[in-house]
């Protein structure tokens, strides 16, 4: 067993490597470049032997093919993507990093010569605004109305995976997380309750760019998650939805406010609600994969700033918020 780990400089990639090495896995890791910040943060294993770091872009179609096929990869944990942010003013350069860097790793995996299984970020994106569904739980079942160009690369990712399974049999399993928070979250609309953690330990006042309500998803159980689909014998093309705890932003102020108590007055909330439906029906997951670990978010949250007080205290937590 190998793994290959793209967009392994994220967070949910740092998370991701850092439960593979934790179970004595060999990973190879793929981003634009070597350095592992993120990884460095939340794990002693950075520099074990058991990881190789690879430089290199997504998109590059003779990197994937031969990194796959030469370095023995058998599963692969597709995470390399650029934010909805950016796909909204750059939707070309976007869409070659989302969509054709996801047939890239579909390919390589087609290509390998053995057989190969993909996990892949989709997202909650390709669905629309709660206010085009109602309010109420979402399954699969339901129909995609992504309201962003970011989601319709998703959407097509999925139905990528869906035609590489038809067509050679590649097994994969695409999922949709939502707010993904956590040490190592730092970047996007979406990093902004993560933010807000960090700032309320460095004592600084943070303004969360959003308001309204998001489904948080601890960082621990959704890489979790990636790592145990990987692992399943789960055969075809699936997508599932991943659900956590649906919080309101000024809600999720006081919760930290409460945890510490030392930034009160600091933080705030503002900002239009992110267009994407928050009621997520995850009971698809569960039943296909047993054993999703679920932190509450009270839990996580605590976590959370338990993890950035740890660092601050060994100096290795940095002044800059996002």
């Amino acid at each position: 067993m190998r793994f290959l780990v793209t967009g392994a400089q994220g967070c949910i990639g740092a998370w991701v490597v850092k439960q593979l090495l934790d179970q004595n896995i060999p990973v190879v890791s793929l981003d634009l470049g070597t350095e592992l910040e993120r990884l460095e943060l939340i794990s002693e294993l950075a520099a074990s032997p058991l990881l190789e770091r690879v430089a290199g872009r997504i998109e590059d179609t003779d990197l994937l093919t031969h990194l796959v096929r030469d370095q023995e990869i058998t599963h692969i944990i597709h995470l390399a993507a650029v934010l909805m942010p950016f796909c909204q003013t750059q939707p070309v350069s976007g869409g070659m990093i989302n969509v054709i860097g996801t047939l890239n790793v579909f390919q390589a995996a087609r290509d390998a010569g053995r057989p190969v299984r993909v996990v892949y970020a989709s997202s909650s994106a390709v669905w629309g605004p709660e206010d085009a569904y109602g309010a109420r739980p979402l399954s699969e079942e339901d129909p995609l109305k992504p309201g962003t160009h970011y989601g319709v690369f998703k959407m097509a990712n999925e139905g990528s995976a869906r035609i590489f399974y038809q067509a050679s049999g590649i097994s994969s399993i695409g999922l949709r997380p939502w707010t993904v928070y956590g040490v190592g979250r730092d970047r996007g609309l979406t990093a902004d309750p993560s933010l807000a953690m960090k700032a309320a330990v460095l004592g600084k006042p943070f303004q969360i760019r959003v308001s309204g309500f998001m489904d948080m998803q601890y960082v621990e159980d959704v890489a979790e998650t990636f790592v145990k689909c990987a692992q399943s014998a789960l055969e075809g093309a699936h997508v599932f939805n991943m659900a956590g705890d649906i919080v309101q932003m000024s809600d999720l102020v006081a919760m930290i406010e409460r945890l510490a108590p030392e930034s009160r007055g600091l933080l705030s909330v503002s900002g239009p609600q992110v267009p994407v439906s928050f009621h997520m029906d995850a009971t698809a997951l569960h039943t296909a994969v047993p054993g999703i670990a679920h932190t509450s978010l009270e839990a996580g949250v605590e976590q959370t700033l338990n993890r950035f007080e740890a660092l601050k205290l060994t100096g290795r937590l940095t002044p800059e918020i996002g």
